[in-house]
């Protein structure tokens, strides 16, 4: 008898041996010459045997097995369609999910019923020793460790115990199963499964019959040539390898190139950290392979995409992983491409339209590049195709032939082209399957026109954001019945849109219209309220709308309202807080006015920079983010609700709630009186502003001391406080941001503040803090702004020793305190923020503290401090990580500037000013090419502006050399031009354009050689300027000098004149001439006799 048990996965045919037996007396018997009788007689035994066994009388034996280990079972509230309906009344090789032969039960497929409890050792399970086929794979058996007796089953060909939450160790005696030709053992356990006793090499040495083996999610924990290896030596006929999530190590050992029948590889989830061997090209039988999220790294090798039989390909989630795709084959056989998250790059070929069967595709976060081949509209298969997150240029196919296509996102590229004109078809919004069009923040351009036949769309996503539409938003769009998801937001779309509209539209759940030009309006009546779709989410900021629609008082499942940045104003209506409030509601930058009557709790609650007043309720309610800033409310700070110190510890959150840490801003508003002790009961407060008000009184201690311990920001400036800041920091402090500026502290720097190791902006500017400089906080490694702005600080700057004070310190601030001695850049700013060159610094980031826990949220606090520009104080209300500053102003610092401060290149600030430096303004200064403001103004410094400054700061937009005692001209070239005389008035040694005394001519002298160059060992250049005159020089001396050495007649001529000019201007040499021309003459007589 043939029995063919079949399950999702797999098809086991089970022969029993009497019918083996039959076969070969039949058939396979040779032919002799034996009587009649004798051959008729095994035929008769055959057929009773093929009637009995066809009969599948079930043993009794085998029957109260099956009840028995029915009977030990317990079964979920979802009762079983399998095991429940057994009973003895029906033979049991014909209940479900029993199979038999010759009454013996072979077979037994029990998977996924919702069995629960006990499976031990003694179950009746392991009495079943005909067994063949075994599943128990999606049932529960979280109180039993794997029994071993599973190694006594030797018959077993197929044993699945794949998510039966067992515990314990896989047991070795499944290695015993020597005639296992399938082993599942994938994700066998709730609890992290190793596999060490037996481990992988003990588990599979004895199984060389296997094909497939499952391990999924099973910790193997083996280097890449242990277990590739361990298989490639003991599976010789493996098909399918199935082995994610396994903490396998790589690289990829050779050895596998012996499996050679390797028809699916799935190695998800492992850390590889190396590239894919060449040899996987060789697998010619390869269907299936999934290396996604392996850390793999290098070059991909083309040739794996063109092995004929291959299906599918998952390389996603490999972020080092290179790669381009090649020219495909005709009729090849892929159905499935994902590479997303890689570095995958290049163009598309064209050839990939040679796919006929591809059904999806997901290139998306990668770095291709070019056009969108037009062959991709040849794939009436697609399903759904992704390549958002690449650099795609130029027009969108029509794929107007994918009537199966359900999902289109080509979302964040760099697509142009007119919407349903041109560069995007109109029958892109109506193939008969789309359910998903995301076209978002791409370069399309022009008005957005009107669609026919609407409806039939069967649209329910639509995403064209942050591109360049504009004109009106076509009414059609709100046709589209099926739609459920519509984000038109960041765009130029412009004209009257009343929000009526969106009634038609009743499956509607998200809309965001937000920062368009519209000029939102609401005229709907009380009758027409109970129409609108219940949307949950609902973005108008930005839209110009004047009023609170009325439609959302009936709006019970909204959960994010955003009107922000509109033209609201008046109270906010009572209405409002008696609805169901929505987990995030954000109404800041309106015009909204009057008291707070009402305030509810809920997740998220902006109302800043409005005109509120009155007095907030109290006691505060509760919610993870309230913004009440920027408002005119004038009050003492209220209480906090209990709630505040009654939430779940931030760890603890519950997954619909997308803070980790609370937020309560009260800043600038009128604030007075003292801060309440109550505040330290909300110990999970991570940010607490109170800036730009007047309190007054302490910092209470319990503020630093009870609430550190998750605090990130304390941000308290310019208020009234009084007293000192008490020395309570605690040892576990968590703070990122403490800032005090503008108050009346006294006191010194706390020693416990050093504790607060994660501090980033320190700033206790303006206050009249008396002490050293703090450098008991120098193990602050990550601090970048440190501000000790006008306080009554004193003594030298530095900390000493060769290790730097604050390694990524940006921004310091000492101005305006009593600093004196020589000045060491090398203690207090050389940091690699300042030193490294600003072309290697990777991006814009700005110091900011965001409250969610996965950093993705748009909703950040930014830290906030003061910066002196020629006297100007700026505040800066984000921080640019590269954005650099040292000011050292006011103070008693002496001596020569150092010539070390070149080193810091990216610096964009410096002021020295009102000190006593002495000596030259060093060359140095030149390499500081990135310097936007020099202030060395009310010194002592003497000698020339260097040149070499002039021509290097080309950056330059604010300088004051001013009252020193520099000499020389003034290099009036490239920055220094731009610059008016007071930036050089009190120097009077200087001279030259733009002071008035001794301007020289609009054009320039050319500058001498920069720093860089002057010190550099280049070869000499010819001056032709130079060696003219000289030449010229030399030429003209020839021409008296040549007939004087080598004419005697010239030679009299010269000396008889140039005598006669000497006697005439000189006469007291007369008597000596006399006697030198009787000289002469004797001479010339005697020369002649």
């Amino acid at each position: 008898m043939f029995t063919s048990l079949c399950t999702p996965q797999h098809t086991i045919n089970f022969i029993s041996p009497s019918i083996l037996y039959c076969f070969e007396c039949l058939f396979l018997l040779p032919p002799m010459r034996i009587p009649l009788l004798s051959r008729l007689l095994p035929i008769f035994i055959c057929s009773l045997t093929l009637i009995f066994a066809v009969s599948g009388q079930c043993l009794r034996d085998q029957r109260s097995y099956l009840l028995e280990l029915k009977n030990s079972f317990l079964f979920g509230t979802d009762f079983s369609n399998k095991v429940l309906p057994w009973n003895e009344s029906v033979d049991c090789c014909s209940w479900e999910g029993v199979t038999c032969s010759e009454g013996r039960v072979v077979g037994l497929n029990l998977d996924n019923q919702p069995i629960y409890g006990k499976l031990d050792s003694s179950s009746s399970l392991f009495r079943l020793h005909y067994l063949q086929h075994l599943s128990l794979a999606g049932n529960d058996f979280r109180d039993s460790c794997i029994p071993p007796e599973f190694g006594n089953l030797t018959n077993l060909i197929y044993l699945n115990l794949s998510q039966t939450s067992f515990t314990g160790q896989i047991p070795i005696e499944i290695s015993r199963l020597t005639r296992l030709v399938t082993l599942d053992l994938s994700d066998i356990s709730n609890e992290e499964q190793n596999l060490e006793g037996p481990n992988l090499v003990t588990l599979v040495q004895n199984l060389t019959r296997l094909t497939e083996l499952y391990l999924d999610v099973v910790n193997i924990s083996s280097q890449g040539n242990d277990w590739c290896q361990a298989l490639s030596s003991s599976l010789p006929n493996l098909r399918v390898l199935s082995m994610s999530y396994c903490d396998l190590r790589g690289p990829l050992d050779s050895s596998l190139q012996k499996l050679q029948s390797l028809s699916i590889v799935n190695l998800r989830g492992n850390n590889f950290s190396a590239p894919i061997p060449e040899f996987f090209a060789d697998f010619r039988n390869l269907t299936f392979f999934d290396l996604s999220y392996c850390g793999l790294n290098g070059q991909f090798p083309k040739k794996i995409f063109q092995i004929p039989t291959l299906q599918t390909v998952d390389l996603s989630g490999n972020e080092l992983l290179q790669g381009s795709l090649p020219e495909f084959y005709p009729n090849g056989s892929l159905q499935s491409l994902r590479l997303s998250g890689s570095k995958f790059s290049g163009t598309l070929p064209d050839s990939i339209g040679n796919l006929k069967r591809l059904s999806k595709i997901d290139l998306s976060m990668c770095n291709f590049n070019g056009s969108i081949p037009n062959s991709l509209s040849n794939l009436t298969q697609l399903v759904y195709l992704d390549m958002s997150s690449n650099y795609f240029t130029g027009s969108i196919p029509s794929f107007s032939m994918a009537k199966n296509l359900t999902v289109i996102d080509l979302s964040s590229n760099h697509l142009t082209g007119h919407i349903t004109e041109g560069s995007i078809p109109a029958s892109l919004f109506s193939l008969p399957s789309l359910r998903t069009l995301l076209l978002g923040n791409n370069h399309f351009s022009g008005q957005l026109h009107e669609f026919s036949n609407v409806s039939s769309f069967l649209l329910e996503e639509l995403d064209l954001s942050s591109n360049y539409l504009e004109g009106p938003i076509p009414m059609s769009i709100f046709e589209l019945q099926g739609l459920q998801d519509l984000t038109l937001s960041s765009n130029n779309f412009n004209g009257s849109l009343q929000l009526n509209v969106i009634q038609q539209l009743r499956n509607l759940a998200y809309l965001d219209l937000s920062n368009n030009n519209l000029l939102t309006e609401y005229n709907g009546t009380n009758s027409s309220l109970s129409s609108f779709p219940q949307i949950i989410s609902l973005n108008l900021a930005s839209n110009k709308l004047k009023t609170f629609p009325e439609f959302l008082r009936h709006q019970a499942n909204l959960e994010h309202l955003d009107l922000s940045e509109n033209q609201i104003h008046g109270e906010i209506p009572n209405w409002f807080w008696k609805i169901p409030i929505p987990t995030y509601v954000n109404l800041s930058c309106n015009y909204l006015e009057g008291p707070l009557h009402n305030l509810s709790s809920t997740n998220f609650l902006d109302l800043s920079s409005n005109q509120l007043q009155g007095q907030l309720p109290t006691p505060l309610p509760f919610c993870y983010y309230l913004d009440l800033s920027k408002n005119n409310f004038y009050s003492v700070i209220p209480e906090l609700d209990f709630s505040w110190s009654n939430k779940l510890s931030p760890l603890t959150f519950s997954t619909n709630i997308d803070f980790f840490t609370f937020f309560l801003s009260l800043s600038s508003n009128k604030f007075h009186g003292q801060i309440p002790e109550s505040i330290c009961n909300a110990t999970a407060l991570g940010v607490l502003d109170l800036s730009n008000n007047s309190i007054n009184g302490t910092i209470p201690q319990c503020l630093l001391s009870s609430m550190s311990n998750n605090l990130k920001v304390l941000n308290l400036r310019r208020n009234k406080l009084t007293g000192k800041i008490s020395d309570t920091f605690p040892s576990y402090c968590s703070l990122q941001t403490l800032n005090v500026n503008t108050n009346l502290l006294e006191g010194v720097v706390p020693k416990s503040l050093a504790n607060c190791t994660n501090l980033e902006v320190l700033d206790i500017g303006n206050n009249k803090i008396h002490d050293f400089f703090p450098c008991h906080l120098k193990g602050m490694c990550n601090l970048h702004v440190l501000v000790l702005h006008s306080n009554k600080f004193y003594g030298s700057v530095g900390c000493g020793g060769s290790n730097v004070t604050w390694p990524i310190l940006q921004i310091v601030d000492l101005a305006y305190n009593n600093f004196s001695g020589r000045l060491s850049i090398k203690s207090l700013a050389n940091s690699k923020f300042m030193m490294a060159d600003n072309k290697a610094q990777s991006g814009l980031n700005y110091l900011q503290f965001d409250p969610r826990e996965d950093n993705a949220g748009s909703y950040y606090y930014q830290d906030v401090i003061t910066v002196t520009i020629k006297g100007q104080i700026i505040e800066s209300v984000k921080i640019l990580t590269i954005f650099t500053s040292i000011d050292l102003s006011s103070n008693n610092f002496e001596g020569p500037i150092p010539e070390e401060i070149g080193v810091l290149k990216s610096l964009h600030i410096l002021n020295l000013s009102h000190n006593s430096f002495t000596g030259r303004i060093p060359l140095s200064l030149g390499n500081l090419s990135q310097l936007e403001s020099l202030d060395l103004s009310s010194n002592k410094l003497s000698g020339e502006i260097p040149v070499q400054l002039a021509d290097s700061l080309t950056f330059l937009a604010v300088l004051n050399l001013s009252f020193n005692q520099l000499v020389g001209p003034i290099p009036y070239i490239k920055q220094f031009a731009t610059f008016s005389e007071t930036s050089y008035e009190g120097n009077k040694g200087l001279y030259g354009c733009p002071l008035k005394t001794k301007c020289t001519s609009a054009e320039p002298r050319s500058p001498p050689p920069t720093f860089e160059e002057s010190n550099s060992n280049s070869r000499p250049l010819i001056d032709w300027n130079f060696l003219s005159v000289e030449l010229g020089f030399v030429f003209g001396f020839g021409m008296v000098i040549w007939p004087i050495m080598f004419c005697k007649r010239w030679r009299i001529w010269y000396c008889k004149h140039v005598d006669d000019i000497l006697f005439r201007i000189f006469p007291q040499l007369y008597l000596g001439g006399k006697q030198y021309r009787g000289i002469r003459a004797q001479r010339n007589a005697g020369q002649r006799h």
